[in-house]
């Protein structure tokens, strides 16, 4: 019996099942390239009752997230952003060198480096040590834990609370998430905010982002669901932001319950189209899965095609989006030859499930391929700029998502 994460209701509508995959980020290292790995169902469900989709926790976050694989900074895009954010929360909610902030699932410091630079005061909180210790060298002072209400009482007990509390692509990763958002409100200062930014579910759905679904997202989150989630725990949303990270993210701005500022009119205005879109009721969650199937399909086909007129496909990125795609799909070396990717934690190591090899992005000038495959389709123009070269020998970019669309 599969329960719901938050209000314990009994699990029984499926959104997606996209069969069974190794988890996304476990890279498989040469000498372990011949040896089995766990594959876990990939079965997604929507609660009938708060209407949160998610995954089963088939294993544990100790086990995903204690050595990660995914830097935040091999990203330009994301630093981009992260700087921009910076500069408008420090103006916006009058941050000074006298403010406490608090990033969980700080990753390498990619944000919080910038409020050092200014001189404030900044806390990372990460499971990862790998990470954590590329944060504490860019001068990012980083607890290796995981957070929830135990950890938030521990930091109040030694006087640190958030003026500022930041949480980005955390909250899908956290399997307890009462827990975690009890935590938050017991870490906030009572005139603090909070601000947090996920995928946006109706964007997951508008976009047939089905890649995005993998064993370290257990929740798929919907404006209408984190309202219910933060009121539950004494916290209220007042403003709302669309960003064009992921896919399409949202990003919240909640402060404790009994302040008194007044919902902003891109919150309703979002409310307004969630429920248009349909994910007020549970019948309009059921079509996914037919449309997944479909694009699986496209892929294959153009794959098959291209493979039997002798050309060559590498992939480029190895995300743990792209996993998710290339297991689904049963797409291996037999159709993607490999793939580059920028980060060199990742160089040298396997695909998993798949076990295609990952190599430097100078691979692809070595072998001059016919088509490359961005696996990391939300960043593809800053991949598309990188490699422009290829273009001299008439190579083309692919993207799967939102279905198959070839780029000259």
């Amino acid at each position: 019996m599969v329960q719901c994460r938050f209000c314990g209701t009994v699990l029984v509508e499926t959104f997606v099942d996209l069969g069974t995959a190794p988890l996304a980020n476990s890279y498989v290292k040469l000498e372990d390239n011949n040896s089995l790995e766990p594959f876990f169902p990939v079965h997604v469900y929507v609660c009938s009752n708060c209407l949160l989709v998610q995954l089963k926790e088939c294993e544990s976050a100790l086990k995903i997230f204690s050595d990660y694989a995914y830097f935040s900074s091999y990203s330009k895009s994301w630093l981009d952003q992260s700087k921009r954010y910076v500069e408008c929360v420090i103006d916006r909610f009058k941050l000074n060198k006298e403010s406490q902030i608090v990033e969980i699932a700080s990753n390498d410091g990619y944000l919080l480096q910038y409020f050092v630079e200014k001189g404030i005061s900044a806390l990372g909180i990460d499971p990862a040590a790998n990470v954590a210790k590329i944060a504490e060298e860019r001068k990012v002072p980083t607890i290796v834990k995981f957070f929830g209400t135990k950890l938030a009482k521990e930091l109040l007990e030694n006087g640190c609370q958030a003026d500022l509390l930041i949480g980005n692509n955390v909250l899908a990763h956290v399997p307890d998430i009462n827990d975690f958002v009890a935590g938050m409100k017991i870490l906030l200062k009572q005139n603090g905010r909070i601000t947090m930014e996920f995928p946006h579910l109706m964007n997951l759905i508008n976009g047939n982002q089905f890649d995005t679904i993998y064993h370290e997202h257990f929740s798929y989150l919907s404006l209408y669901f984190v309202e219910q989630l933060f009121r539950k725990h004494g916290l209220y949303l007042f403003d709302v932001e669309e960003l064009p990270s992921h896919g399409g993210s949202i990003r919240i701005f909640v402060t404790h319950i009994d302040s008194n500022i007044p919902e902003s009119e891109r919150l309703v205005d979002l409310r307004r189209r969630e429920k248009e879109f349909g994910l007020y009721e549970l019948k309009n969650y059921f079509s996914f899965g037919s449309k997944v199937a479909i694009t699986k399909r496209k892929l294959l086909d153009f794959l098959i095609k291209t493979k039997n007129e002798g050309k060559t496909v590498v992939g480029y990125g190895a995300p743990a989006k792209g996993n998710s795609l290339l297991n689904y799909c049963g797409i291996r070396t037999d159709f993607l030859d490999y793939t580059v990717d920028a980060s060199p934690h990742k160089q040298g190591l396997y695909l998993p499930g798949v076990r295609i090899p990952i190599y430097a992005p100078s691979k692809i000038m070595e072998t001059k391929p016919d088509y490359i495959l961005i696996l990391p389709w939300n960043i593809r123009e800053e991949i598309m700029n990188q490699m422009s070269k290829v273009r001299e020998w008439g190579c083309k970019f692919i993207i799967a998502i939102p279905e198959v669309k070839i780029f000259s």
